[in-house]
């Protein structure tokens, strides 16, 4: 082919169906100056194309696969899906009376609607997929539930009774997969067979098929190669059926007819011509080699040409054409070669005298000559066929994309061929195609023209090749998203699952000393270990939150909170991660307890998943910005892992008991000294007593006390472990620091009371001993454990004794859960002791109060009051039962 010109010209627009078009199911038709077309919904159109008019429109009860005209008896045949084939004759049937509908997708249209008779189903069958109608026979491709059964029956006409007793053949082709879909509404399936009739030379012509009807005919040395030596001697038209999972098999008609009711034997009947192994789009024949006489003159309208090459076209682009050829030893062979051009194809259409296929895919409409064009036809051999087949088939663009429907019309006077498409916008147009011109190649290039091709060729392969490696990253990053997700989604659903006992993925807190910066601070350690077979790897983040109390000395302050986020990279199974984050105290000496920590897994959404939907540079890759990015709104995901709360009975430090060098007697930590101070505070007298505000209370004021009392059945119940020897003050008060590190050294030593140092330096004591109340139960005295605290500072002891309250509070309850009930008691006497209490507390609102209007010197004697009442109500005479 010297070269391709194209003219386009819109005739009319037909309305897309809701989600797009199928490839395969459009269909489009012409004989003579009417068009029937079909946009893979449930509408056949008729389009006069002299008057460019849309005469009428049939609305079948489902979607149309497929449409066949027998133009001698005015026929149209129309495959209605999983419903049956309908006959119409277009001559009886009364447009103008026919009561005009409008679909909710189309526009208002002047033309009317058809609604099509039930009674007009010549063959009702829902597993009929494909069919071709000759002159007096119908053939079916119905799909069984494990194979293709192709049927033959007497072609019923229209206006007769649905014929299902008409049939005269039937034969099994190979299996095939069954459709999905609801039961009694089978899905669509993705690719429809393609049937179609080859007529050998010497048979009566398929008159009043037009062209594009799967009727044509093959020269006899072909015809016999193929289908066999019954085939000629019979004269018998064959049934070319090409199936979605590409085999390309064959079945004679006449032989067919004569295994009559009962099922043929496939193996007799069917053979199987060749295998594309992809889905067969198009089934055709053209003339790859015109004899003189008739590339002298053009075909009459509705003439056939006899075709000397069969032509098969896979959806992918794989194409097959068969052609008879001389072998070395001069007989006849059948020539079979197997091409690739661009795919994914969406239809085809083949021009036979000409030896033209053209094909359509989503970017382009191509043309493809078959002919030899350099191996002239040779009268002194049979039937001409000197030749073999094109080595490469080269496909000339023209410039036309997304053709979804073609039908190749006559030749024009003027040369052109005429070509009828449905666009993918559901636009019927028309392309005449000047296939011999000339006049846009040149005869010959020269250096420089191609040199400067060339460099042009490498830059487009330079610009591809940037393209596709970038592309490739993008699905490098993608496929690495969708991994991690998947992560997520186990670690997610691993934690989240197991919310009480052993966690596959855990975070434990401890508390430590340690000495920095020429002071000691309290250090918590996070543990996180993964006990899982999931990996924590990008997007995984570890986020510890501190919330420290107000402090005691400032009742309305709020507290502060701090959030710590460590990354998570690459922690597998078995693997643990150590965080340690300094506590206080401050650098005024202030540590204010207690101290709530939470630790939690952070996934990063917007990380993992922004960053592979995302383009790296956009400036770069300038096509990626028009792309919709659907990044996540929400921010990430958060799996709670532990909470733990640091009291003051975590951070009292005993040096008179310690036994690891940790605990080891160090200077009380304070505000932040100047190397200097700190320098002469160490050269101080051993026997010098050192000074300051904290000291001198500890030597002139009394003790902070505040005591509880526990039963001790309730005490032996939660702690006694069956171990001999038990004692319970000294077990009691091993319960109390059981989380601090000086509980090794208690429970070597049974101790039952302790002195230890706050984090400011004051001291605090802690004694427990066994007493008896006499007036709290009729039956008698009740054995209790009193808990007594005893502290310089009143914040400090106020902060023990908080941290005592709260271990208790949580034994109380676990108790109380299993069941156990207190003794008997005297309530009239705690009715009293709660009006007691009732009076000390008004009695403190009233001194509250009173000290909001006093002066300063006044307020010292109010302030003592207070104070002596606090004790008092610190001191109560009530039991923890």
């Amino acid at each position: 082919m010297a070269g391709a010109s194209s003219r386009v010209h819109y005739l009319s627009d037909f309305c897309c169906p809701l989600g797009g078009r199928a490839a395969g199911k459009p269909f489009v038709l012409r004989h003579e100056a009417e068009v029937f077309l079909s946009t893979g919904r449930e509408f056949v159109y008729v389009y006069d194309q002299e008057g460019g008019l849309l005469t009428a429109v049939y609305q079948f009860p489902d979607q149309v696969w497929h449409l066949q005209l027998l133009a001698t008896r005015r026929a149209l045949y129309v495959l209605c899906a999983r419903t049956g084939i309908y006959c119409l004759s277009l001559d009886s049937l009364d447009r103008s009376g026919s009561q005009a509908c409008e679909d909710r997708d189309d526009e208002a249209r002047p033309y009317p609607v058809v609604h099509v008779d039930p009674e007009a189903c010549v063959l009702p069958d829902a597993a009929l997929c494909a069919f071709t109608v000759l002159d007096d026979m119908l053939v079916t491709l119905a799909q069984g539930p494990t194979q293709w059964k192709m049927q033959l029956f007497e072609r019923p006409g229209a206006g007769e009774e649905p014929w299902l007793g008409g049939q005269v053949g039937e034969v099994e082709l190979s299996t095939c997969t069954p459709p999905g879909g609801v039961p009694g509404k089978p899905a669509a399936p993705c690719f429809l067979p393609v049937l179609c009739c080859v007529f050998p030379p010497d048979s009566r012509a398929p008159h009043g098929h037009p062209r594009g009807c799967g009727c044509f005919m093959l020269e006899e040395a072909l015809f016999g190669l193929l289908f066999g030596v019954d085939a000629t001697l019979l004269q018998s038209p064959v049934i070319l059926c090409g199936l979605p999972d590409g085999q390309l098999c064959c079945v004679v008609l006449k032989a067919l007819v004569t295994s009559g009711l009962a099922p043929g034997d496939p193996k007799v009947l069917v053979k199987i011509l060749h295998h594309l192994e992809e889905p067969v789009i198009f089934i055709g024949a053209l003339r790859a080699e015109p004899h003189e006489e008739e590339a002298a003159r053009e075909p009459l309208s509705g003439e056939h040409v006899h075709s000397d090459c069969l032509v098969a076209l896979g959806h992918q682009g794989r194409a097959l054409a068969i052609k008879a050829s001389w072998s070395e030893s001069g007989n006849l062979v059948p020539e079979l070669r197997e091409y690739c051009l661009p795919g994914p194809v969406l239809c085809a259409a083949a021009c036979g005298g000409d030896g033209l296929m053209y094909h359509s895919t989503p970017s382009d409409l191509c043309v493809v000559d078959v002919t030899r064009k350099d191996s002239p036809w040779n009268p002194e051999k049979p039937d001409g066929a000197i030749g073999g087949l094109p080595s490469v088939l080269c496909p000339a663009s023209l410039n036309i994309c997304s053709a979804l429907a073609l039908c190749v019309a006559a030749r024009a006077p003027t040369g052109s061929t005429e070509l009828l498409a449905l666009s993918s916008k559901g636009r019927l147009i028309t392309c005449s195609l000047d296939l011999n011109s000339e006049a846009h190649v040149p005869a010959k290039m020269t250096m420089a023209n191609a040199g400067q091709k060339i460099k042009e060729l490498l830059l487009d392969i330079g610009d591809v090749s940037e393209r596709v490696s970038f592309l490739k990253k993008a699905v490098d990053q993608r496929n690495k998203a969708i991994t991690s997700l998947n992560e997520a989604m186990n670690v997610s659903c691993a934690l989240l699952s197991s919310q009480e006992g052993d966690r596959p993925i855990s975070c434990t807190i401890t508390t430590s000393w340690s000495h920095l910066e020429l002071r000691d601070m309290l250090m918590a350690t996070c543990t996180l270990a993964n006990s899982s077979s999931f990996s924590l790897d990008q997007g995984w983040t570890l986020c510890i939150q501190v919330l420290t109390s107000s402090s005691a000395l400032d009742l309305d302050g709020a507290g502060s909170a701090f959030t710590y986020t460590i990354p998570v990279d690459r922690l597998g199974p078995g693997s643990r991660r150590e965080v340690t984050l300094p506590l206080g105290p401050t650098e005024s000496g202030v540590l204010d307890l207690p101290v709530t920590m939470s630790c939690w897994l952070f996934y990063s959404l917007r990380e993992v998943v922004g960053g592979a939907l995302a383009p790296s540079d956009p400036l770069e890759v300038p096509y990626l910005e028009k792309l919709p990015l659907n990044l996540p709104k929400q921010e990430g995901v958060c799996l709670p892992l532990c909470k733990r709360t640091v009291d003051m009975l975590q951070c009292l430090r005993f040096p008179g008991v310690a036994s690891h060098p940790a605990q080891a007697p160090r200077v009380p930590p304070g505000p932040a000294c100047e190397p200097v101070e700190t320098f002469l505070k160490t050269c101080q007298a051993p026997g010098s007593e050192p000074t300051g505000a904290a000291s001198l209370r500890a030597k002139y004021l009394p003790p902070s006390t505040a005591s509880l009392r526990v039963s001790a059945g309730l005490l032996r119940a939660a702690l006694q472990d069956g171990r001999s020897g038990f004692h319970l003050c000294s077990a009691t008060l091993q319960w109390l620091l059981a989380e601090n590190a000086a509980v090794d050294a208690v429970r070597a030593q049974a101790l039952s009371s302790i002195q230890g140092i706050a984090p400011d330096g004051t001291d605090v004591n802690l004694i427990v001993h066994e007493v008896a109340v006499t007036d709290l139960s009729p039956a008698g005295p009740i054995q209790a454990v009193e808990i007594q605290v005893e502290s310089s500072s009143l914040a400090n002891m106020c902060r023990v004794h908080h941290a005592i309250v709260r271990r208790i509070q949580t034994m109380v309850t676990e108790q109380a859960a299993q069941g156990s009930s207190p003794p008997d008691l005297r309530m009239q006497y705690l009715q009293q002791i709660h009006a007691n209490h009732q009076e000390l507390l008004r009695e403190v609102q009233a001194l509250r109060d009173q000290l909001c209007t006093e002066d300063e010197v006044s307020s010292c004697s109010t302030a003592q009051k207070l104070l002596q009442i606090y004790k008092q109500l610190r001191n109560p005479s009530l039991v923890l039962l």
